[in-house]
């Protein structure tokens, strides 16, 4: 969606500047790669227009320029893409990724090489432990998060043989981990699909053979949209409850998959229907640039922003001094979306993470609602390791 942004071409490269004003003569350029194709486009296109939403209300656009593209969840073309944009291009920042395993191809020769790394998503559990790094903020989650806080919810709502998917790469992996960290019951089954999937017949003739008491399943993007569809099709869903992160269960999955999803609770750090000022703004704010509901991505982008800006706001646009820089980030001083935020010591959130629930509004619109707190002011659980 560009109808408030211009966009122009610098060496192939998206350069997105708000029109916002006069420009200055140097802005702070942002190199956000990101992935605007496969199943998974959506996701990214959701954080880079909340992220240059947060800079337009912000009054920012002639102090920020952003540099957008897609890696294509590839993760050599997102080395490719980064080294472009930090040597050819002069970013002063870099931003955007969405899956783990290109974020550990990309973010830990960035940040090694003195480049500040902001992520709007992708949380490794190695680079929120011993792979940290001062250069390095995670201002979404840790990978983990969101799938500790359903098991928490899943044993206290007294389920205890769990049937539990995920895709094979190092988000998947650390779901399925987060969420046994937190869950006290048996496991029913284990299973790794293909990264980008579209077929699970297989996988639910299997899940339906063994008589689980609940589903657990991590599938973002497309992968998400066709695994609950066609858990629909065959009936499970209906005789079996499903559980799932909120990267199952954003606006745009729940609007390609329709009523199949209504009553399905999932856990998230940020809901449309949270009540603060801040939310409330950007979510009218978001469906009037985009002519669509906000999902937690575009609520990451739209608060990984806003922490750039306070930095830029604190340093009066000067990045050169990166101590000065780190200091002012790691501060936080910024009104989040979701409510109360900080850093921990290994630069990842302290947060709450809530349990939604899938339901039809009075317009006839798929969405979530808060219905309760899981975990309070959460830290992810390998900070301990980080050096830091």
């Amino acid at each position: 969606m560009a109808s408030k942004f211009e966009t122009a071409l610098i060496g192939g490269v998206a350069a997105v500047a708000l029109v916002a004003g006069v420009a200055v003569a140097e802005p702070v350029r942002v190199g956000m790669v990101t992935t605007l194709s496969t199943g998974g486009g959506y996701l990214g296109e959701d954080v880079r227009d909340g992220f240059l939403l947060a800079i337009e209300m912000a009054g920012a656009g002639d102090r920020v320029e952003v540099l957008v593209e897609d890696d294509g969840l590839e993760p050599e073309r997102g080395v490719q893409i980064a080294e472009r944009m930090v040597e050819r291009d002069g970013v002063d920042v870099m931003t955007g990724i969405i899956f783990s395993n290109v974020a550990m191809a990309v973010v830990p020769r960035l940040v090694r090489d003195g480049m500040v790394y902001l992520s709007p998503n992708a949380g490794p559990s190695q680079l929120a432990g011993t792979g940290c790094h001062e250069n390095y903020f995670n201002v979404a989650w840790q990978n983990d998060n969101l799938h500790e806080a359903m098991g928490a919810y899943v044993t206290q709502q007294g389920f205890d043989n769990v049937y539990l998917l995920a895709p094979n790469y190092p988000a998947g992996k650390d779901a399925l981990t987060g969420f046994k960290r937190f869950y006290e019951g048996g496991i029913a089954g284990e299973v790794y699909t293909q990264l980008g999937q579209t077929d699970y017949a297989a996988e639910l003739a299997n899940l339906r053979a063994t008589e689980p008491d609940a589903v657990f399943f991590f599938y973002p993007g497309g992968m998400g949209i066709n695994f609950v569809k066609q858990a629909a099709s065959t009936g499970i869903s209906r005789e079996i409850p499903f559980f799932g992160p909120a990267f199952s269960f954003d606006d745009t999955l729940l609007d390609a998959v329709g009523e199949a999803a209504i009553g399905i609770r999932n856990t998230s750090q940020w809901s449309p229907d949270l009540d603060n000022e801040a939310n409330r703004a950007f979510v009218a704010a978001f469906e009037d640039a985009y002519d669509r509901y906000p999902t937690l991505y575009a609520s990451q982008g739209f608060d990984t922003a806003n922490l750039l800006l306070s930095a830029m706001d604190a340093l009066d646009d000067d990045l050169s001094d990166q101590d000065a820089f780190r200091e002012e980030l790691r501060a936080a001083d910024f009104t989040s979306v979701r409510g109360d935020f900080a850093f921990a010591a290994n630069q990842h959130p302290i947060q709450d993470i809530y349990v939604r629930e899938a339901f039809q509004d009075d317009t006839g619109n798929i969405t979530n609602r808060v219905i309760g707190v899981v975990l309070e002011d959460h830290q992810d659980a390998y900070g301990s390791q980080c050096p830091m």
